[in-house]
């Protein structure tokens, strides 16, 4: 085998462990749910049609919901702007439905901005950071929750993750692959693009 081949081959084998355990970290961190006392639940923001949660964020807010309701924390931050020909941020339809749904509009804030996860993550650390508070319960679906704890544990928030398990992405098996691909991509971009991101565990429990 020449030298030129061996690199290949080398390079294919590195490629691909790194891309297994990164799959494999994706799959474990979104298996669980760290839920504890907070200062703050965060909503990771979806699609909306029109004001009307689609079905990924209103899973999210369902959950978000139920630890709300738990007391986890007392306040509820929801996330998202709003795509071209919007009328309506993912934010504002969020804090709709929580508001409909018996959750106070004095335990609610909005960050309406951010059309990435990063962006949305930015955000809310000057949130957190501007009320004198530092942890905060991540609600988003499974395959996502690495990425949205290692972005959020960079911007200085002390992370827990406390993933959906109702949403479409987990309707069924091809679902659920495609979304941990995305999420590989995601991840990769991230780290290319300058983020702190590692693949050991992201959790900051004690």
């Amino acid at each position: 085998m020449s030298h030129v081949a061996r690199v290949a081959l080398a390079g294919f084998v590195a490629a691909t462990f790194v891309i297994g355990w990164a799959g494999f970290r994706i799959e474990e961190q979104g298996s669980r749910d760290e839920r504890r006392h907070a200062d703050a639940i965060v909503v990771l923001g979806a699609a909306q049609y029109d004001g009307r949660p689609s079905p990924v964020l209103e899973a999210r807010l369902r959950h978000a919901l139920d630890l709300y309701d738990a007391g986890i924390a007392p306040l509820l931050i929801v996330t998202g702007g709003k795509a071209t020909g919007d009328r309506t941020t993912e934010a504002s339809a969020a804090r709709a439905w929580a508001i409909g749904h018996g959750v106070p509009a004095s335990a609610i804030l909005a960050e309406d901005r951010g059309r990435t996860t990063l962006e949305s993550l930015e955000a809310v650390a000057d949130i957190l950071q501007a009320r004198g508070l530092t942890t905060a319960v991540f609600v988003s679906d499974r395959s996502h929750m690495l990425r949205v704890l290692r972005i959020a544990t960079d911007q200085g928030v002390v992370a827990w993750g406390s993933p959906t398990t109702t949403g479409p992405a987990d309707a069924d098996l091809d679902r659920r692959l495609e979304a941990i691909a995305h999420e590989l991509g995601a991840l990769a971009v991230y780290f290319v693009g300058g983020g702190h991101l590692v693949l050991e565990d992201s959790s900051t429990n004690p």
